[in-house]
């Protein structure tokens, strides 16, 4: 197949599942096809790629996933047209410093593997928009990530992070943060500076917090920080500040109290607040949802404002006169 398509010149070559159960390696005529523009070796057995692959010089996407790919070659750096990167659900326990120079790649999913680092030098790709590292064994980031400046949306979920680098408040323009399952204890103070952010999921940690200055992301639609269990006892007390917030999840926590300010999410449609030992609202008053909860503290508010205002009458100075001429006191 593949002499075939170096002599018909092809651009696009799809051998998804094609290679026999026997075909474990790629011969290295695959770097014959220099004019190759997409690649699909997928859903096969292929156990290693040949140095031959760095050849392919006009290549724009490639998919490895699904083999068993315990190692990539140094030469895959030199694929410098390549913006798709698929490698998920292979073996790999590393990832090669030269990755760092795919300067155009757009797009990495390197899910599924058995990763326990990412080079350093991952923070050269800076058109990279879309980073999937999913399902390894990382227990930490590079701080380089945050050179990543493109970088939309980041999904860095089942894994075994303790924290997240504060090189993450300058990914400026990402908008989607996935970091569940892992055993996260608290979020940088640099997220504040994340103006594009709509979407983070820090479910299934052990958050202890969330900083209040993290209210300051006021372009957030959606926030799950459910299943921290014990960890979590509180929210931001500015967390109305977050006013574009259309769904949010605190399930399966120790929250007793919900901030005041928790009525300023006009914009809230979902909430999930099950399994928390709620006392401020009640807790069977939270689980009937959000617009149950902004009538109850509209209604508490307007109850404070009442009372503030009979209490600033009963002791003003013309009332305290009319008392004491009334009953001659």
């Amino acid at each position: 197949m593949i002499e075939v398509a170096a002599k018909k010149g092809s651009r696009e070559l799809n051998l998804q599942g094609k290679l026999t159960n026997q075909i474990e390696w790629l011969p290295d005529s695959i770097g014959k096809l220099t004019g190759l523009v997409t690649l699909d070796i997928s859903e096969n057995r292929i156990l290693a790629l040949p140095d031959a692959i760095g050849r392919l010089s006009s290549l724009a996407k490639l998919d490895l996933h699904s083999n068993r790919i315990a190692q990539l070659p140094e030469s895959i750096g030199d694929l410098c047209n390549l913006m798709y990167l698929d490698l998920r659900g292979n073996q790999l326990a590393s990832l090669p410093s030269s990755l760092g120079r795919l300067v155009k790649l757009e797009e990495l999913d390197v899910s599924a593997n058995h990763l326990t680092s990412l080079p350093e030098s991952i923070g050269s790709l800076a058109r990279l928009k879309k980073l999937i590292i999913e399902t390894n064994n990382l227990d930490e980031l590079p701080y380089t990530i945050g050179h990543c400046v493109s970088l939309v949306e980041l999904r860095a979920g089942y894994n075994h992070l303790k924290a997240l680098p504060e090189a993450v408040g300058k990914l400026e323009s990402i908008e989607v943060l996935s970091v569940r399952y892992n055993s996260i204890r608290g979020l940088p103070t640099t997220m504040a500076s994340l103006t594009k952010l709509k979407e983070v999921d820090a479910s299934f940690n052990e958050l202890e917090s969330i900083p209040e200055n993290f209210c300051f992301v006021t372009s957030l639609v959606k926030l799950n920080v459910g299943n921290n269990f014990a960890d979590l006892r509180s929210l931001p007390r500015s967390i109305g500040n977050l006013e574009m917030l259309e769904e949010l999840d605190i399930s399966n926590n120790q929250i007793r109290v919900l901030p005041d300010s928790f009525g300023n999410l006009q914009r809230l449609r979902v909430l999930r607040a099950e399994e928390n030992p709620l006392q401020v609202p009640p807790r069977d008053v939270a689980l009937k949802g959000a617009q149950v909860i902004f009538f109850l503290l509209a209604f508490l508010e307007l109850l404070v404002t009442i009372c503030d205002k009979v209490c600033s009458l009963v002791f003003s100075f013309p009332f305290v006169v009319f008392y004491r001429l009334l009953f001659n006191t």
